[in-house]
C-alpha cells in the first residue's frame, strides 16, 4: 500500500510538471497574437521573425509533452480522473501548437504586405480582433486554474464579436477592389482576419475541455447550459 501511495504521489508530480508545460504553451501563444497583429499592422517584419521563432519553442514544448504524456501513460496507467486529465491535456497541447501556427501565419502576411499601401480602417478593425481574442485567451486560462465552470461558458459570448467582424471584412475588401495594390493588401488581411478567428475558436475548446475535466460531460456548452442543474461533478 505505501508502494502504491509513493506511486501515485510521484505520478501527480509528473502530471503537475505536465500541465505546466501544457499551459505555458497557451501562455506563450496569447503573447505572440499581440506580436503579430502589431506586427501586420504596423508592417514590422522584425516583429514578424519574432513571432516565428516563438513558434518553434511552442513547437519544442509539444514534442516534449508529447513524449513525457507517452512515458506517464506507460508507467502508471492512471485511471478515472487522472486519465481524463491526461486525455485533455494531450488535446489541449496540439490545440495551442494550432494557436502558435496561426499566429505565425498572420506573421508572414506581415512579411508579404511589407510596402504595400493599406487601409487604416481595416487595420482598426484586425487590431479590435485582437484585443477581443487575448481576453478569451486568459479567460481560458483562469478557468482551468480556478476550475470554475460558470467562467468556461463565458467564452462562447466572447467569441461572438470576433465571428461577427470576421465575417465584415469581406466587404471591406470590397469595398477597396477598384484599387489593385489595396486590394492585394486587403485579400491578405482577409486571412489575418480568419486566423484571428481560428484562435478565437480555440480559446472556446480550452474552455470546453476545462468544462469536461470538471464535469466528466464530453459536450458542447448548449448540452452544458441546459443540463447544468443535472450535470454530475466527478
Amino acid at each position: 500500500m505505501t508502494i502504491h501511495r509513493d506511486s501515485m504521489a510521484h505520478f501527480h508530480q509528473e502530471l503537475e510538471v505536465l500541465e505546466n508545460k501544457v499551459l505555458g504553451m497557451v501562455d506563450r501563444a496569447e503573447q505572440m497574437v499581440e506580436m503579430a497583429v502589431e506586427a501586420v499592422i504596423e508592417s514590422n517584419v522584425d516583429l514578424a521573425r519574432t513571432v516565428v521563432d516563438l513558434d518553434d519553442e511552442i513547437d519544442a514544448t509539444y514534442l516534449e509533452v508529447h513524449e513525457r504524456w507517452t512515458s506517464l501513460m506507460a508507467r502508471f496507467q492512471p485511471m478515472g480522473s487522472d486519465l481524463r486529465k491526461m486525455a485533455v491535456l494531450i488535446q489541449l497541447s496540439t490545440t495551442f501548437e494550432r494557436m502558435g501556427d496561426q499566429c505565425v501565419n498572420i506573421a508572414k502576411i506581415a512579411q508579404f504586405n511589407e510596402g504595400l499601401p493599406r487601409v487604416d480602417r481595416i487595420c482598426d478593425q484586425v487590431r479590435e480582433m485582437g484585443d477581443l481574442v487575448r481576453p478569451m485567451i486568459r479567460t481560458s486560462i483562469e478557468s482551468w486554474v480556478r476550475q470554475d465552470l460558470d467562467e468556461t461558458r463565458l467564452l462562447p459570448a466572447m467569441d461572438e464579436p470576433v465571428d461577427r467582424l470576421n465575417a465584415n471584412m469581406y466587404k471591406e475588401m470590397v469595398a477597396v477592389a477598384n484599387h489593385p495594390e489595396l486590394l492585394e493588401w486587403a485579400a491578405k488581411m482577409i486571412l489575418v482576419s480568419r486566423a484571428l478567428e481560428r484562435v478565437g475558436d480555440q480559446a472556446v475548446d480550452f474552455a470546453e475541455q476545462t468544462a469536461y475535466l470538471i464535469t466528466g460531460v464530453r459536450s458542447g456548452f448548449d448540452h452544458l447550459v441546459a443540463g447544468s442543474n443535472d450535470a454530475d461533478i466527478r
